[in-house]
């Protein structure tokens, strides 16, 4: 294996903008993951504000109207966001292999299929929002405006979805700055907008909760257009051109890897939400204090799990630039670097947040709840497991980057429910509650060691997409195997 500061064999390639494959490893990554480590957290703190304007200016049955709607919202969306990680999977593997034309083929298609998809899904979804609120058991209270808001946001879809794909396509080219500055500018024109539109300001009409739905679409469609006019005045990579539009009418090569790839990836996804949602049922078995609690260690979980979450999104596209510039040797070094990165960056965060749980749980739930010390117990007992899913995150980010999409589905799936659920009923009568709390470090665990073992063991490899301009005959220079991915140049 090369060293870390020196990846690949023989003279290098000349350089060019985006490519991940160049200079040293580990700061590399380090670069390129700190901005969507900075995008997620701005992502997450729009809407940590926007529910903070919600629940003061409106009240209680808005702010439940908007959480029964963003459930929604993610089990629609998840499969739109597997498409477009699998988009980002090629796109840099091609990017790797220099071929800057398939790669704005790729990303053509990307948008093309996923607006198409979108703008069907929220025909439907604005038809079928009655029926979704009412299969959730939405609050009486709650459901004309929750109705409002999902319809709103259901006709805002189609153009969300195409500049996350645009975001995750420039991550695929090495690109993880323009994303960061423009998640900024969403973040401001909706913080600002929500307040005005939903009580009404001068000439700004009382919107209420409809205020709030506006303010969000208005911001992603300003960023947008903002993000899109960047890119053209920039001349960054996935600009698409003249004869080039026509990438736009998805091509079956890059539609059929992007489908069959994106499915199990949007399937995870899934997974982890209806994991989420059967473990708050058991949550809410424990009484009012134990969720409330729950709820509130969870806001503290998200964080804690941004940075493993950013770090292996940036293993994914960088692996997946080495696949292409077919450096297969030094994805070992990708993944090590990843490993490390994580273990600083996730434990940095877990042990700042138990030193300082108390103050930072007083803010959700006041200083003089139970719920808090409840809350403390809950982070002391869970918390730590976001170090070893990190880890696991890097093994199966890598493995994806090579197209190996089922593997991350099935460490997953076993995890969050034979192993944690099996825990949980195993143990709930000696261990009562706290069987929920330990059974989040046990899934972790087993977890790691399935990544561990599917990535040492299992020939992943094998998984890499063959294409018609992609095959090649007998072995490659580089020792890699004829029948799998050979980029084309």
């Amino acid at each position: 294996m090369n060293d870390d500061s020196t990846p690949g064999d023989g003279p290098a390639a000349p350089a060019m903008r985006g490519d991940l494959t160049a200079g040293p490893i580990s700061r590399t990554l380090m670069f390129f993951a700190i901005p969507a480590l900075l995008t997620n957290v701005l992502q997450s703190l729009n809407g940590t504000i926007n529910s903070i304007w919600v629940g003061r200016l409106i009240g209680e049955e808005a702010l439940a109207a908007t959480a029964n709607a963003n459930i929604v919202m993610f089990l629609v969306a998840s499969a739109a966001f597997g498409f477009g990680m699998a988009g980002t999977v090629l796109i840099g593997q091609r990017w790797g292999a220099r071929n800057v034309d398939g790669a704005r083929r790729t990303f053509g298609t990307a948008v093309g299929f996923c607006a198409l998809l979108m703008a069907l899904i929220a025909g439907i979804g604005f038809a079928t929002a009655p029926a979704l609120l009412r299969l959730l058991a939405t609050p009486a209270d709650a459901y004309p405006l929750a109705l409002t808001y999902l319809r709103l946001i259901f006709l805002s879809m189609p153009f969300g979805m195409i500049s996350i794909i645009l975001s995750m396509g420039l991550r695929g080219t090495g690109d993880a700055k323009t994303p960061l500055i423009f998640m900024g500018v969403t973040v401001a024109i909706d913080t600002v907008l929500n307040p005005l539109l939903i009580i009404g300001v001068g000439p700004l009409p009382a919107m209420g909760i409809a205020g709030s739905a506006t303010a969000t679409i208005v911001a992603s469609m300003a960023s947008f257009v903002a993000m899109v006019i960047y890119v053209y005045r920039k001349d960054l990579p996935l600009r698409l051109r003249g004869s080039e539009l026509r990438y736009l009418k998805p091509a079956r090569e890059e539609l059929g890897f992007i489908i069959t790839k994106g499915l199990p990836m949007g399937a995870q996804m899934l997974v982890m939400s209806a994991a989420g949602i059967v473990f708050v049922g058991l949550v809410n078995r424990e009484g009012l204090m134990t969720a409330a609690a729950y709820g509130a260690a969870m806001q503290l979980f998200t964080y804690i799990q941004m940075p493993a979450m950013a770090i292996g999104g940036a293993v994914s596209a960088m692996a997946a630039q080495y696949i292409g510039a077919r450096k297969w040797d030094d994805l070992h070094s990708v993944t090590r670097a990843g490993l490390l990165m994580n273990l600083a960056f996730t434990g940095s965060v877990t042990i700042l947040l138990l030193l300082l749980d108390r103050p930072v749980l007083v803010l959700f739930l006041g200083p003089d709840s139970p719920a808090v010390d409840i809350a403390r117990h809950i982070q002391w007992l869970a918390s730590w497991n976001f170090i070893i899913f990190g880890v696991t995150m890097i093994y199966t980010a890598t493995m994806r980057a090579a197209g190996a999409v089922w593997v991350p589905l099935l460490v997953v799936g076993v995890a969050l429910f034979p192993v944690r659920l099996g825990f949980y009923y195993a143990t709930y009568d000696w261990l009562g509650a706290d069987a929920i709390w330990l059974s989040f470090p046990v899934a972790a665990v087993a977890g790691l060691a399935m990544g561990w073992w599917f990535y040492h063991y299992w020939d992943w490899r094998s998984e890499l997409p063959l294409g018609p301009a992609e095959a090649s005959e007998g072995s490659h220079a580089d020792g890699m195997p004829a029948g799998r991915m050979t980029p084309d140049l």
